[in-house]
Order: structure tokens, then C-alpha cells, then sequence
């Protein structure tokens, strides 16, 4: 990763005081994405992050709902641009992330993966965090792009 104000990394901070704001930042984020771009989702359990993928997944044109994925482990989504929606919970390693097939579909699809800090030594390089803590107001999210492609994507988000 480069510098934190280096061509590969931009980083967008947005206080969300609702689940349907947190939702509008997914949607508009889903709405610039491409194939290929993978998508780390972490902070503490009903803090957002299934929230954050119900909007990214309206903004890819996704079908189907969005629930979490901890017990089926990834879900399969068809749309503008397909998305893979998975879970680090229980998984062990990056074996286990492999078992799921995640970098098979990753060229093809968009991946959300949740519980992401479970296993951030497989994690790709290049690749979007999104953190979620709680405030007093409601969530603060922050969204860091690392890597030329999605740093792109968070810089695009800017107001």
C-alpha cells in the first residue's frame, strides 16, 4: 500500500445516522463498481456491514435478498454485476476462503466479504475496507481504498 495520500490509497469518512443511510452509501457505491473488485467489510457484530451490502447490492443490480451469509458461509448474486456475498466468521484460514472458490469468481463478480479482519493476511492487495464502528449518532463508517482500482472507486465517492 502506498502512502495514505498516494495514488494507490484514498480514504472517505461518513457518519451514517440511520440503516437507510448506510444503505444510500452502499447503493451509491455499487452503482460505480466493476468486476473484479473485492470489498472487506469489518467491525463488531449489528453494526452495519449486512446493512452496507443490502445498498451495494441494489446499486449492482443484485437479485435476490440480501441476509447475512454466516451460516451458508458466501451466497451467489446475479445482476448488472454478479456479487458474491460471504462470510470470514467461521472460516479458519485461507484455505477455507479458498474452499469457498472466492478467487475464482472474484475476476467476475463483485466481493463482499464480512468478518474480513478474521483473516486479513489473505486478503487481496487491492481491495476496499470498510469499517463500522458505532457513535453516539449512529455508525461512522470508513471506506479506504488500497490499491489503483479501488482507491478510483473511494475517490469517486467523494462529495
Amino acid at each position: 500500500m502506498a502512502a495514505p495520500n498516494g495514488a494507490d490509497y484514498a480514504e472517505l469518512v461518513v457518519d451514517a445516522a440511520s440503516p437507510e443511510e448506510t444503505m444510500a452509501l452502499g447503493r451509491r457505491l455499487g452503482e460505480l463498481l466493476c468486476p473484479g473488485t473485492f470489498i472487506a467489510l469489518i467491525g463488531p457484530l449489528g453494526a452495519g456491514k449486512t446493512t452496507f451490502v443490502q445498498g451495494l447490492a441494489d446499486g449492482l443490480c443484485a437479485q435476490g435478498a440480501i441476509t447475512s451469509p454466516t451460516f451458508v458461509l458466501m451466497r451467489l448474486h446475479q445482476g448488472r454485476v454478479p456479487l458474491a456475498h460471504a462470510d470470514a466468521y467461521r472460516l479458519g484460514g485461507a484455505a477455507d476462503l479458498a474452499e469457498l472458490g472466492i478467487e475464482e469468481l472474484a475476476d467476475e463478480c463483485v466481493v463482499a466479504l464480512e468478518w474480513a479482519d478474521t483473516i486479513s493476511d489473505t486478503l487481496p492487495e487491492d481491495r476496499i475496507e470498510l469499517r463500522i464502528e458505532y457513535t453516539e449518532e449512529g455508525r461512522r463508517l470508513d471506506i479506504r481504498g488500497q490499491g489503483p482500482a479501488s482507491s478510483n472507486a473511494v475517490r469517486a465517492l467523494q462529495p
